[in-house]
């Protein structure tokens, strides 16, 4: 989905109990491309999954009730769900993610 007004997905990598929290990089280990997270909570109930929705919501400049985890609630690697998605968000996507490897 592009980001205009519809829902729109994409990968997550989080890193719970860093040191700070953080957005940005490319995580190139699963089957897409996924954005790195870093949440200084801990992932016990909940508390890194709320974080991550905070981050992403504030990177994206949107509402935290607009992020939905879809899947991954237990697991590092997650998808999630901007809906609506901003108009501008694909482009904040890959500037988040930055620049490909070249092959």
């Amino acid at each position: 989905m592009n980001g205009d007004g519809q829902p729109m997905r994409f990968a997550v990598r989080v890193r719970p109990g860093a040191r700070r929290d953080a957005v940005g990089g490319r995580w190139d280990g699963g089957s897409v491309p996924a954005l790195r997270i870093s949440v200084a909570a801990a992932a016990v109930e909940g508390k890194a999954n709320e974080a991550v929705r905070r981050l992403v919501a504030e990177a994206f400049g949107v509402r935290v009730r607009q992020v939905r985890i879809m899947t991954g609630e237990r697991n590092r690697n997650k998808v999630v769900e901007l809906d609506p998605a901003p108009a501008d968000a694909a482009s904040r996507l890959a500037m988040l993610l930055g620049p490909q490897d070249p092959d």
